[in-house]
């Protein structure tokens, strides 16, 4: 499907990031995406499809949710393709801004 690593990043304008804030922003990536796919899907579900998916979430099973998603939302990949582009796309639009950003910030100490 997709990957989100260095190389997103360098995609994104974003590869000069220090080590650490790439870690952080990948992350950000991820949660941004997953939200926003979940929002978008969740407008198209009924009310018993939304309850029967939220069973999966809180259950904390992913396979689950997955197999539940291809039944029930043949098309997911594509609602998560098309939300990962446009966020591509805010991205590229800020990230000289991300970057000069991350100039300001002190290292962050090792954990």
């Amino acid at each position: 499907m997709f990957k989100l690593d260095n190389n997103l990043l360098e995609e994104l304008g974003l590869g000069d990031l220090p080590a650490e804030q790439k870690n952080s922003m990948l992350q950000h990536i991820y949660e941004t995406l997953e939200m926003r796919v979940g929002m978008k899907l969740a407008d198209q579900m009924s009310n018993d499809q939304l309850d029967e998916f939220e069973g999966f979430i809180d259950k904390n099973d992913e396979a689950g949710a997955l197999k539940w998603l291809e039944t029930n939302f043949p098309d997911y990949k594509k609602v998560v393709a098309d939300e990962l582009e446009t966020l591509k796309t805010e991205i590229k639009g800020t990230a000289n801004k991300i970057l000069e950003a991350s100039k300001n910030q002190p290292p962050q100490p090792a954990v």
